[in-house]
């Protein structure tokens, strides 16, 4: 399935693929949020820490599957391969978008 995201999102799965942390957090607001693996990161100093840290430990790809949006909430279905157990996962990740940046990221399954 072809699944058209919006700029921020697709810049953002297009570096996260490439592991291209500077291009990863450039979509991101200043005072965004980030919650994945029970932890959350404000601002983007800690979310580049989170970024490098996950990139360098899982060295994972997503291949989104499924999209889905009200108002400027995203809904994200991604299959996603790397160095951990249970590789490839299904990964849901919701965004909210502030204007054409991401204000916030909740990653889950």
């Amino acid at each position: 399935m072809i699944v058209t995201l919006p700029p921020p999102l697709a810049d953002y799965f297009a570096a996260n693929n490439r592991h291209d942390v500077d291009a990863m957090l450039a979509p991101f607001a200043l005072d965004a949020i980030v919650k994945d693996e029970g932890e959350t990161h404000r601002g983007t100093e800690a979310i580049r820490r989170w970024m490098q840290s996950t990139s360098d430990k899982y060295h994972a790809k997503v291949e989104v599957k499924e999209a889905g949006v009200t108002a400027n909430a995203w809904r994200i279905a991604g299959v996603v391969c790397g160095d951990f157990p249970g590789s490839p996962i299904t990964l849901h990740y919701n965004f909210t978008l502030g204007g054409d940046r991401i204000a916030k990221l909740e990653i889950g399954l």
